[in-house]
């Protein structure tokens, strides 16, 4: 996945910028040796942001790919059960022709006109075969109309089943994506971790640190007693682990962070940020009330819960609990009110 040209900086940009300040302050050397030590920090900067960006829209990718999944399941479980009850009835029906194909045999067996000249009673004879005629098409029209039911379910389920030959395959390559996303996060927390204690705490504060130019956002009630009740479910997860493709309890990914906490105050909405962006309506930040939910980047692949007072809750990133962070964290898409 190519990465997301941001609109504005991240807590990760800032936290880089402040490392190369802090880095060439302690150097203390000529400008020429400032700017050799400048660029590998440049460049753990746009690698750390790049894959932390990237772990993000492959974690809501597998998420998308996983949920559709289930719901594929459910489908072609649905097609197989119509199938499966309407082959008894076409059965049942078959039963019934054949007793009256054997009924006419015993009794067809001579000529129409001959039998009615032996009939005892010719008009009951006529009566009855009227009735015969009458109920055989009718039996055989629904026949008909449940062979072409039984064909149509049969096409539905032979699709149903391709699409979900086809989703498993984008979940299995999306899982190996995955993987390797993961691999370089290592990489990457590996490199953070070796630097030295002053610039790696100056990076922390630095990458949770807000924007400046955000509205001011002052404490203000939640907007429904759900959201209070959703607000209260994700401070409850407060030091929980980030993991991939976890909705709760005992880790999370951004997302399913939120759709847990609102799950606790009896509320289903999506599993995926990019459809949670849409799962009520949008207001102003200016307007964000807690319980609210902010979509970050253009294409959705991040949120989190704004709790008031200018912060949000959310689950950041692998090797990142649940936390408190400013809600100008990074670039805002959208605040959805639930």
């Amino acid at each position: 996945m190519g990465s997301h040209r941001r609109l504005a900086p991240s807590g990760f940009d800032r936290g880089i910028t402040a490392l190369c300040a802090l880095s060439a302050a302690a150097l203390g050397a000529v400008p020429a040796a400032t700017s050799a030590v400048a660029a590998p920090h440049d460049d753990t900067r746009a690698e750390v942001d790049r894959l932390y960006t990237e772990a993000e829209k492959a974690a809501e990718a597998f998420n998308q790919a996983d949920e559709r999944a289930d719901a594929l399941r459910e489908q072609v479980g649905d097609a197989q059960d119509r199938i499966a009850r309407q082959q008894e009835r076409i059965n049942s029906m078959r039963e019934a022709l054949g007793s009256l194909a054997g009924a006419q045999y015993r009794s067809g067996g001579l000529d129409p006109t001959v039998a009615l000249l032996f009939s005892e009673d010719p008009r009951d004879y006529l009566d009855k075969a009227a009735t015969l005629d009458r109920i055989s098409a009718r039996q055989a029209g629904q026949l008909d109309d449940l062979q072409d039911a039984m064909r149509e379910l049969a096409q539905e389920r032979a699709e149903a089943t391709r699409k979900l030959v086809e989703l498993e395959k984008s979940r299995r390559a999306v899982a190996s994506h995955k993987r390797t996303v993961e691999r370089k996060l290592a990489r990457a927390r590996h490199l953070l971790n070796s630097l030295p204690d002053a610039e790696r705490d100056a990076y922390d504060r630095a990458s949770r640190s807000g924007r400046a130019d955000l509205p001011g956002l002052s404490e203000a009630a939640p907007a429904s007693g759900r959201a209070a009740a959703a607000v209260a479910a994700a401070r409850s997860a407060l030091g929980r682990p980030y993991v991939w493709g976890a909705n709760g309890p005992g880790g999370f990914d951004c997302s399913g962070l939120m759709q847990w906490s609102y799950a606790q105050a009896g509320v289903a909405i999506p599993r995926t940020s990019g459809d949670q962006r849409y799962a009520g309506r949008q207001v102003p930040l200016s307007e964000a009330q807690p319980g609210d939910l902010v979509v970050y980047r253009s294409d959705a692949s991040h949120v989190g819960m704004y709790v008031g007072d200018g912060q949000v809750i959310h689950a950041p990133y692998p090797g990142a609990p649940v936390r408190y962070d400013p809600v100008g964290m990074m670039p805002i898409a959208s605040v959805t009110r639930v």
